[in-house]
């Protein structure tokens, strides 16, 4: 069931769902989440089946104010303190050391915790209601099929897990692709997803250079949403430079069928079952539409996606790391 989440009521109703361990559709300005008690292992277990994602992923929690990370990380370093004075309430989730006493579960048993304050009005207003009833945290990956496509509506939650499930509707999400992730259990920042924030701007506010995963001679930490293959459609998914889109284009020419291409530059087809959208050249705008690209062309029915590569510069790297996961799933 779809509730508006600018009502009262509605968070009220989400809340009481929360407290008795089921899951709730969470918009947030990144994508929607499915959320729990962060700290009820029984509900937390629900996202896990629900989602059908392996119990050792871990989840981010999300908080209605900074001043709760405290309660669940063990220590908070200078940098990645000066991280929160900056970026929250947004699209950003620290890895930070866990509290032996507190969320094991949605940590993935993991010994250390992903936390993030996010600042969509709706999300807030759930997390601090919630707070108020003494759900210090809320644990919510993105609300779809593990490895699937994020969802950025409410209708996509709905769509994905049935009405059985309230889901507050707080309209499209603004930012589209998720947050940021650095790991900050390192002593200096390593960033293990790109989002909306440049590596530039972190680093800009941490005072130290943010170092990636393959500069760390030790394994991979792990993150929520951080496997190769993920974000993936039902079709699959290509990655294509614009003179590689043109030629295969006029290769198969007016017998081209169940493709769908999603590119930035001006592209036709002698085929009318091909179907052409353009890609904004804006980074920020074409990571909004991003996900909902890929249902919209999975609605369509078509078996391939081919997509044009997005440049390789700071403000694309978001977009290009969704796209080259969900490419990597094929």
């Amino acid at each position: 069931m779809i509730l508006d989440g600018n009502l009262p009521q509605s968070i009220d109703a989400a809340v009481a769902a929360l407290e008795a361990g089921e899951l709730v559709g969470l918009p947030t300005e990144t994508v929607y989440g499915l959320a729990a008690d962060a700290c009820n292992p029984t509900a937390v277990a629900k996202i896990f089946s629900t989602k059908g994602r392996p119990a050792d992923h871990p989840l981010i929690v999300h908080l209605a104010e900074a001043s709760t990370a405290a309660e669940f990380a063990s220590q908070i370093p200078g940098f990645a303190q000066r991280l929160i004075d900056a970026f929250w309430p947004g699209p950003l989730t620290l890895i930070l050391p866990r509290r032996a006493d507190v969320a094991q579960a949605a940590a993935g048993g993991h010994d250390s915790i992903g936390l993030r304050c996010p600042s969509h009005p709706v999300a807030h207003a759930l997390l601090r209601a919630a707070a108020e009833r003494g759900i210090a945290g809320v644990a919510a990956p993105s609300a779809n099929r593990f490895g699937r496509v994020s969802p950025t509506t409410a209708a996509h939650v709905a769509g994905e897990f049935g009405p059985s499930l309230l889901v507050l509707d707080g309209g499209p999400c603004t930012i589209g692709i998720e947050s940021a992730i650095i790991d900050c259990t390192r002593g200096a920042p390593v960033v293990l997803r790109p989002g909306q924030l440049s590596r530039q701007e972190i680093e800009r506010v941490a005072g130290a250079r943010v170092l990636t995963k393959e500069e760390l001679s030790a394994p991979d930490p792990q993150a929520p949403g951080t496997l190769s293959a993920h974000y993936a459609p039902a079709a699959r998914v290509r990655l294509m430079a614009a003179g590689e889109l043109r030629t295969a284009l006029d290769l198969l020419g007016a017998d081209a069928k169940n493709i769908a291409v999603w590119s930035r530059a001006e592209l036709k087809s002698a085929s009318r079952q091909i179907v052409l959208r353009r890609m904004p050249s804006d980074a920020a705008v074409a990571a909004q539409q991003l996900f909902a690209v890929l249902r919209d062309f999975d609605e369509e029915g078509v078996r391939l996606i081919w997509v044009e590569t997005p440049p390789d510069t700071p403000e694309w790297e978001g977009v290009h790391d969704r796209l080259a996961r969900a490419a990597a799933s094929a």
